[in-house]
């Protein structure tokens, strides 16, 4: 089938934001993955980093009170897995508006996108891996995921007043 050069432009505009966002949750992923290829020293380092710069703003805060960085670290993970759980329901609404249906889909990816990650930790130096963690990480992603579904119906709810 040959297409002109309109319709090319309107194939690519259709396509372009579905393949953008696949591939910015793609490469997120990689950023978590290639975390937990961090021998002990390099991940402790790296949130030790983190936990001075939380404990300065705490000290403004609330002088005294001090970080722990197991929190700290717990924190992030449950973070970091909450922006996945955004991106995983983001690729689904951009694909389907049937978004609430195929919900079992980013579940599903950012559950083993957890195991993943704490099996991944298993093979560097000085770490270790725990169910807890996969806890944290699945219960950042649902977080996550209910930000977006929430922002979509929002969104929704905003452009249909507006078209009305």
């Amino acid at each position: 089938m040959y297409l002109d050069k309109q319709q090319r432009r309107e194939k690519i505009r259709d396509c372009l934001p579905r393949v953008l966002c696949v591939a910015i949750t793609a490469m997120y992923l990689c950023f978590i993955f290639s975390n937990s290829l961090d021998n002990a020293e390099a991940s402790s380092q790296k949130s030790g980093v983190v936990t001075k710069v939380i404990q300065t703003v705490v000290d403004v805060v609330s002088p005294g009170s001090t970080v722990q960085e197991g929190l700290i670290r717990k924190i992030g993970h449950f973070t970091e897995f909450a922006l996945l759980g955004m991106l995983l329901m983001l690729c689904v609404r951009i694909y389907t508006n049937r978004y609430l249906q195929n919900i079992f889909v980013p579940l599903f990816v950012s559950l083993a996108a957890g195991v993943t990650d704490e099996m991944i930790q298993l093979t560097s130096n000085g770490r270790s891996s725990e169910v807890r963690d996969v806890v944290i990480d699945f219960s950042g992603a649902i977080l996550g995921i209910i930000i977006c579904i929430l922002c979509v119906i929002l969104y929704n709810h905003v452009t249909s007043k507006k078209n009305a």
